[in-house]
């Protein structure tokens, strides 16, 4: 596969004042690239934004700041425009934001947020869509159902886009990450029963593997690669794929969960996925 840096690329990242959003747009400014940052978080947003701003280089402009709830429809739609009126247009968009609340909304945004770029990405004949979906898409997890259902409907979100991409004849791609649980404090108390094979995973790891996929045009992420496994246990019986999910440990990953605290909880909107924007 051919290698696209991200230099002199435009990239746009929701959730972008913590977390794996944070630390995304930390990575593509350092590669050079202009760097759009959404976040519902001012004063979280600002100081982010001021990070990228010293770690850019290159051809990097300043990267923009724009708080932004992605659960709203009509100010994704204008902060969308903004964004392509600022920048000239838009090259990778990374659909991060979410949150473990008990609620579908925040993950349909994904799709609003789509919607928002698409046409402007089609209209020019390239860029990527990056969905930071997670390892309980492709598993269901006991404790996790509303979790994992939104994940689920990324992963199928991510696939449907990318096939009625390529029977369009675009060439706009798309990228769909699947984390395990990712260290970042919004699934604190998770545990791993077997963490040599399924460990926790450390923020900047993630960062730096989505970033690669990105740049080679990669299709799917599973992290750890044993994730990618799971589709193929589908075709054990059902009985016999649950009993080797319970020798994993995977149902009860979440017996000590305890999440952040309600104090630190607004300054981290970004799920990790799988979990901050994307965890578990």
């Amino acid at each position: 596969m051919r290698l696209k840096p991200l230099r002199e690329q435009t990239v746009v990242v929701t959730g972008a004042a913590s977390g794996l959003g944070r630390g995304l747009a930390l990575a593509a400014a350092r590669k050079g690239a202009t760097v759009v940052m959404w976040d519902r978080d001012g004063d979280a947003l600002d100081a982010a934004v001021a990070e990228v701003d010293a770690a850019r280089t290159g051809p990097a402009l300043a990267p923009i700041g724009r708080v932004v709830d992605v659960t709203d429809r009509d100010g994704v739609r204008r902060a969308a425009e903004e964004a392509i009126d600022a920048t000239g247009g838009i090259d990778v968009l990374v659909n991060n934001a979410g949150v473990v609340s008990g609620k579908y909304l925040t993950e349909l945004a994904l799709y609003w947020v789509t919607q928002a770029f698409l046409a402007h990405m089609m209209e020019r004949d390239r860029g990527r869509v990056v969905t930071l979906a997670s390892a309980s898409g492709l598993i269901g997890v006991a404790k996790l159902t509303d979790y994992s259902a939104s994940k689920w409907a990324a992963i199928g979100f991510d696939e449907s886009l990318r096939v009625e991409l390529a029977r369009r004849g675009s060439n706009v791609a798309t990228t769909v990450v699947c984390p395990f649980y990712i260290d970042t404090g919004m699934f604190s108390g998770v545990k791993s029963k077997v963490d040599w094979l399924l460990p926790i995973l450390d923020p900047d790891h993630v960062v730096a593997k989505t970033v690669d996929a990105i740049e080679r045009g990669k299709a799917r992420v599973h992290l750890p690669p044993i994730v990618g496994t799971l589709p193929l246990m589908r075709m054990l019986p059902v009985r016999a794929f649950d009993a080797a999910a319970g020798m994993l440990g995977v149902n009860r990953t979440m017996d000590e969960f305890t999440g952040r605290r309600a104090a630190a909880a607004p300054s981290d909107p970004s799920p990790i996925p799988g979990p901050p924007t994307a965890e578990g």
